[in-house]
């Protein structure tokens, strides 16, 4: 009988377990090798060294983990988040007074959810811990790799040095190296040994540092959203035009917050930490009334402040014995919340595509999806069709990223952009026939293309926006349409009066 395919999977955060997850079930002898200690472990430091993470997961990363092939896993998963069905933009009126306004993700009432990274991760590692399949080696580092001779190279550190002091190194063979090690990713620098990849990388001229804000005390009559300060069904944003700050919420009643700021104003303050509270006063109203001005303070100063990366390649393999998925492949700035999400869709996308080249048998009586055995030049075939499927949206992604955070940080207060997302929806509500939604919905809650997103909300906003001054330059036009849907006049009216039309 012909041996399993042996598949190597570097990284096991989200994206890297879910790619072991998807092997494990296909039959593979799978081995993950993780730089980091076992985060399950009392002591070990998160990723990017802060405290916590919180993640938003939408309808892509679902779905990947829905077609993963194990029955419990959404459940398990989703057990531990929290709806999200908008943004909640807070700021300060002309007269000093605060204000928050809401502005829902999607007009059907759709959500993503808050989730926290380790979390998450934990659940997915508890999961392969359980398959004989897998094995989990934690605290490897990759230090080489050789795709023609399907050879890697691991410096162990979990176990005693070598007798001069240093890691042991340890050498394994593999029929498949999955890289999803992150953007500073060891595989990719292997790869591109081998490959002839076009690379570019860009570092945008903002930092971004985490604070916490507390849940609040409660008593045991108290419902369960009493414990927590704000609204735990919006993601939480201060614009300031040039930065902003946004809070994410925990199970806890606790909320995960990020300032983005430019270096130089990061500078400013590192120069002196106690104007913090002061600048939170000026540009995010109301923030210093939910965490106290010393935890502002101490936070600033204990917790990295830590750069964005936006990083693009191409291709994303090597022959039949190398692939990279997620942020290795291509991290993208948070933005969209969409980093995680694109990955696990990666993972989806590779899987189905070598399925599809595979030879596939019958379900094996452990209940796996069935036993793919492929020859090296079907999974050439396999890996250089899903480097062509997939880099124009993950390009894609990475575009609507940056240009999210301008969104985020001062479109949300524009009469312009609100304007389009109100005939959006109302169009995607009251016309479903005609296809219409926002770019966001599109993004958020679908499986399309990326690119093909981009493609087609670029040219609705424009055949809506001409639409809209065409009737609003015909009087007889707003006069039928107002005739024809009278039961629909009192939300025209209150929108039009909303944006001053």
């Amino acid at each position: 009988m012909e041996s399993p395919q042996k598949t190597v999977i570097v990284g096991a955060g989200p994206v890297g377990s879910l790619a072991a997850l998807y092997a494990a079930r296909r039959g593979h002898h799978v081995e993950v090798y993780e730089l980091r200690p076992d985060l399950r472990s009392p002591g070990t430091i998160p990723l990017n060294f802060t405290k916590s993470i919180n993640l938003a997961v939408s309808e892509r990363g679902i779905n990947a983990m829905r077609l993963a092939g194990y029955p419990t896993l959404l459940e398990t998963v989703m057990d531990g988040t929290i709806p999200m069905r908008g943004r909640m933009i807070h700021g300060k009126g002309p007269m000093g007074s605060l204000y928050e306004h809401s502005q829902d993700y999607d007009a059907k009432g759709r959500a993503i959810y808050a989730i926290d990274r380790s979390d998450l991760n934990s659940r997915l590692l508890d999961i392969l811990d359980s398959m004989p399949n897998v094995k989990l080696f934690f605290n490897h580092k990759l230090t080489g790799a050789d795709f023609r001779t399907c050879r890697a190279w691991f410096e162990a550190r979990d176990r005693d040095a070598s007798p001069n002091g240093r890691p042991r190194e340890i050498e394994i063979t593999f029929d498949l190296m999955i890289g999803a090690d992150g953007a500073h990713s060891a595989v990719r620098y292997h790869l591109m040994k081998f490959s002839r990849m076009d690379y570019q990388q860009e570092y945008i001229d903002t930092l971004w540092c985490e604070f916490q804000l507390g849940a609040r005390e409660t008593k045991p009559k108290d419902g369960p959203w009493a414990k927590f300060q704000i609204s735990p069904s919006h993601l939480h944003i201060w614009p300031g035009k040039d930065f902003m700050f946004i809070a994410i919420p925990s199970e806890d009643g606790s909320f995960t917050c990020t300032l983005f700021l430019p270096s130089k104003q990061i500078a400013e303050l590192e120069s002196n930490p106690s104007c913090l509270p002061a600048f939170f006063d000026q540009h995010f109203p109301g923030v210093t009334d939910l965490i106290p001005s010393e935890s502002l303070i101490s936070s600033f100063k204990e917790n990295p402040h830590l750069p964005l990366i936006s990083l693009k390649c191409r291709p994303y393999h090597h022959g039949s014995s190398g692939v990279i998925v997620g942020d290795a492949a291509h991290a993208m700035v948070p933005f969209y919340g969409q980093g995680m999400n694109a990955g696990m869709e990666d993972v989806r996308i590779l899987f189905s595509i070598l399925d599809k080249h595979a030879e596939v048998c019958e379900n094996d009586p452990n209940g796996s999806l069935g036993s793919s055995t492929m020859s090296p030049l079907q999974r050439l075939q396999a890996l250089a069709e899903y480097s062509a499927v997939r880099e124009p949206d993950a390009h894609a992604i990475n575009a609507l990223a940056l240009q999210n955070y301008i969104e985020m940080r001062s479109s949300v207060l524009s009469k312009r952009y609100r304007l389009r997302k109100f005939l959006e929806e109302f169009m995607s509500v009251n016309f479903p026939n005609f296809g219409w939604h926002t770019k966001y919905s599109r993004v958020s809650f679908s499986n399309e293309g990326y690119a093909a997103v981009v493609r087609r909300s670029d040219h609705q906003g424009a055949v809506l926006m001409r639409s809209f001054v065409g009737l609003l330059a015909s009087p007889f036009a707003v006069t039928a349409i107002i005739l024809t849907y009278k039961h629909r006049r009192s939300i025209l009216s209150s929108a039009l009066g909303l944006f001053g039309l």
